[in-house]
């Protein structure tokens, strides 16, 4: 029974009462006792990018708020709806035409494969309903995001109530590339599973790919070698497979292009992206849609058979259009670049000969250290010592937030962490983070969980 001082509020550990945070500005949060932590990872999961408290956001809340703060879409659309739509395409890649708004990461993954099952269905190809997607994946917690996400630990408990999807071998350069195999090779290679995994299902079978640019919370910012999207994007158009990349994590500025898969120079069919979309003000996500896409569905049917009650919720919306605004007018995607070198220079100076930090890698402000009992072999620490967890409390204790995980080898083996700051991180807090987390790891007692 739980006990009677934890309150009503079923926390992630059942029973027990997290520490109240009450205040937060910038990249610091304050607990009600009056701890101070610097938050290196936006919010927690790298959603707050513009950090904590942002008066041009709030203002524009306040306004929508006052003027009208929801209506059904089925009856109306309203303009911070469009305006942000048209702000996020005024970036988007090539071939991507429309905005589709809804409330979350979760939710914009469930209307992609939504929108992918109904595209097949308007072009009179019902018979492809097969998602093929990659293990150590995370995709969303909602049954159908967890059916593509390919985290085993993630699935166990739910697996009677998913779907049947189709896993391929991740992009994993640190861990799956041959010795002697050069990077570019490596990508190729990788790549070429897709196209295996279709011929065994049935090209005629199969309606989507997909999968993450750079990989964030199961991996630990595991960016796609070079060349991998674009052949990927190749194999899908030879059999007409449409392309799915989740940029919840990954997009929206945080590795320091306004799509992260600019960067590798492709055009999906569909892009989820949330977290950064709505920096934590307003619970938002979208799925930006291919103009192949809306022609199957406006030449067919002519509706959308998908829907939640709080798509392209005014307020939601209009928080997010503040977002990108300030975005734009303080160029934060070009200092996601400038700042996420830094970081990243920081940390291989602090970490490249640290016995127990394997690699460091990612790209923009969305970097990961992967921690190994053994740098020469690779190997993991044993996972019943859970080596991410310890971390994550030490730097606790050092007044550092950092996003840790567990089982990226293979959902059990395997430990890493996340760093996602701010935007708006200043080159004084990239140093504070780095000497910070060295602080941190030097209290783990690495080297003995090693000898186990």
């Amino acid at each position: 029974m739980a006990s009677s001082n934890t309150g009503h509020v079923l926390h992630r550990k059942p029973g027990s009462l997290p520490p109240t945070l009450v205040r937060g500005k910038g990249l610091r949060v304050w607990t009600g006792d009056g701890r101070e932590f610097l938050d290196a990872v936006s919010g927690g999961a790298a959603v707050s990018c513009l950090g904590h408290g942002n008066e041009e956001v709030e203002d524009a809340i306040k306004t929508q708020l006052a003027e009208l703060p929801f209506y059904h879409t089925s009856f109306f659309t309203s303009e911070p709806a469009e305006r942000l739509a048209d702000a996020l395409m005024e970036n988007a890649p090539e071939g991507l035409s429309r905005v589709l708004f809804c409330s979350g990461g979760s939710e914009a993954v469930e209307a992609a494969l939504k929108l992918a099952r109904q595209y097949w269905v308007e072009r009179g190809e019902p018979s492809r309903s097969r998602i093929i997607s990659r293990r150590q994946s995370y995709h969303g917690a909602t049954l159908g995001a967890l059916s593509v996400g390919g985290n085993m630990k993630r699935r166990e408990v739910y697996a009677p109530l998913l779907f049947n999807a189709h896993f391929i071998e991740p992009c994993y350069e640190y861990r799956l590339r041959q010795p002697g195999e050069d990077i570019t090779s490596y990508g190729e290679r990788a790549a070429s599973e897709l196209e295996t995994a279709i011929l065994e299902l049935g090209p005629e079978n199969v309606a989507a790919f997909i999968c993450e640019p750079v990989v964030g919370a199961t991996l630990g910012a595991v960016p796609a070698a070079p060349g991998y999207l674009k052949k990927i994007r190749a194999i899908c158009d030879h059999y007409g497979i449409l392309m799915i990349l989740d940029e919840i994590m990954c997009g929206v500025s945080r590795t320091g292009w306004h799509f992260a898969c600019a960067e590798d120079g492709v055009s999906p069919d569909l892009i989820t992206i949330a977290k950064g979309l709505g920096g934590g003000f307003q619970p938002v996500g979208a799925v930006v849609v291919s103009s192949r896409v809306e022609a199957a569905l406006a030449d067919g049917s002519g509706e959308l058979k998908h829907g939640f009650t709080y798509m392209a919720h005014p307020v939601a919306c209009a928080a997010g259009l503040a977002v990108q605004q300030y975005i734009a007018a303080h160029d934060l995607t070009a200092a996601a670049r400038i700042r996420g070198g830094e970081l990243r220079t920081a940390l291989l100076q602090a970490f490249q000969d640290h016995p127990y930090i394997g690699d460091v890698r990612g790209r923009g402000l969305f970097l990961g250290l992967e921690l190994v009992a053994d740098r020469a072999s690779k190997n993991p620490f044993n996972p019943a010592h859970a080596v991410h967890a310890k971390l994550k409390q030490a730097a606790i204790e050092r007044g550092l937030l950092v996003y840790p995980g567990g089982g990226c080898i293979d959902g059990t083996r395997g430990d890493h962490i996340l760093l996602a700051p701010a935007l708006t991180v200043s080159a004084d807090e990239v140093a504070e983070i780095v000497e910070r987390l060295r602080l941190a790891i030097s209290d783990v007692p690495l080297a003995q969980l090693a000898k186990d």
